[in-house]
This record gives structure tokens, sequence and C-alpha cells, in this order.
């Protein structure tokens, strides 16, 4: 895992150009949660709506529109008349708590999806894995982002597929990839990863529900052992 950097500030942020306002709030949303994942801005820090406004030279109504997005990913925490912190890093038992919730739904929502997927389904399964492929991995959120964004695609449509909405909306309020992500960025992982996805696709291709099953818990299990490893490496401080 890679080093914090220690005393960093917001002036790592990427200066924004002039754009519409939608593409505007979407730039912000983006640089703000850059400075997140990338450790920036560190866990517990105080944040300054009007400091990270001027970083970026955009007025503070943006900022405020990110860190509300933020805030809704688990990013960042608002207390009254605190306004908002960067949150804590999972901690080992928070890690351990989260895969024990989604190692008791997400095999079973796999299983089921075998059963009750779509073409639509299978198409958008399909295109995450293709555009995970050639994704490029490095250590930095900018870097990660796409691979990341396709994984949560993926497993958010296996939990849509598989008929039960309690099932989707509970690993949605997880917000599982965004705390992983923001604990560990690996060189390579796509690469590793991707064996794995394909056989939960096989498996639910071939609707079969016991392949299937098997294929997300071995996924699952092999993702939060390569996680709970970035904790035993010297560099890492969580």
């Amino acid at each position: 895992m890679k080093q914090k950097r220690r005393g960093a500030s917001p002036s790592a942020a990427p200066k924004l150009k002039r754009a519409p306002r939608l593409m505007l709030r979407e730039s912000v949303y983006e640089s703000v949660k850059q400075l997140l994942m990338d450790a920036d801005l560190q866990p517990g820090m105080r944040l300054s709506i009007d400091g990270l406004a001027r970083e970026l030279q955009v007025s503070p109504t943006p900022v405020r529109e990110a860190l509300f997005r933020c805030e809704a990913e688990g990013l960042v925490v608002r207390r009254p008349n605190a306004g908002y912190t960067v949150a804590p890093l999972l901690d080992r038992e928070g890690l351990l708590n989260l895969y024990n919730i989604r190692l008791l739904l997400e095999p079973e929502a796999a299983a089921c999806a075998a059963t009750n997927v779509n073409a639509d389904d299978l198409r958008e399964m399909d295109d995450a894995i293709r555009q995970m492929a050639p994704a490029i991995v490095g250590d930095n959120y900018k870097a990660y982002r796409d691979f990341s964004n396709q994984d949560a695609r993926l497993h958010r449509t296996i939990a849509s597929a598989c008929g039960n909405p309690l099932i989707a909306d509970t690993l949605e309020r997880l917000r599982a990839h965004t705390h992983a992500y923001r604990l560990y960025f690996r060189h390579g992982i796509a690469e590793v990863t991707a064996a794995e996805h394909q056989a939960i696709m096989a498996a639910i291709l071939a609707r079969d529900t016991t392949a299937a099953e098997h294929a997300m818990r071995a996924h699952l299990e092999a993702s939060r052992s390569r996680l709970l490893g970035a904790y035993d490496e010297p560099s890492a401080d969580l």
C-alpha cells in the first residue's frame, strides 16, 4: 500500500477549467474525491469549503455539492456546527465486518442472478468486464478510477439481477467498493481479478446457480485476503 502523505494540503488539487455548470459540478466532485482517495486530505482532517473552493478556483456551491455526494459515499462526515471532516479508513475489524456481510449476500445474489438474469443484464455485465480489461491501474485514484467504477458496475448489476431488491439495496448502501479502493491501490490487480470476474460471468451465463455462488464466494474471499494484506505492509498506517 502506498505511503500516505502526512500533512498534505489541498495544494495537490487539480486546477479546473471553466465549464458548463453540469460539467463543472462533476469536475469538482471528481477533484475532491481524488484528494480524499489519494489521502491528500488525511482522515480526521477538518475540511474548509471556502478553502477547497479557492484551491479549485471555483465558487463554494459546487464544492458544497461535492462534499454532500462524498458524504453519501462515506468518504466525509458532517457533524452539526462542525462542518465536514475526512472519514476514517476502515480498520481491520471494520474490513472483516464488511466482507462478512458481503459473503452473506453476494454469493446468494449471484446464485439468484443465474436464474433471473435477462439479456440486458448479461450485456451490462459483459460490457463492464470488457471495459475493466484495458484499465490502466496505478497507485492513485485517477489511474484506478475507471477500473473501480466498472468493478462496482459488475457487482451492482449482479445484485440487481438477483430479483431481490432488498439485497440490491443493502449492497448499494454498503458502498463496499468505495471503502475498499480507498484502502488499497495495487499495480496489476486488474489482471488478478479478471479470471475471478470471468468465472462469475460464465456461471451466470450457464444458469448454473451452484457455480455462480461458488465463483462469487471465491472472488470475495480472494479480495478480502488482498485487502487484509495491506494492513501487514510496513508502510501501512491504517
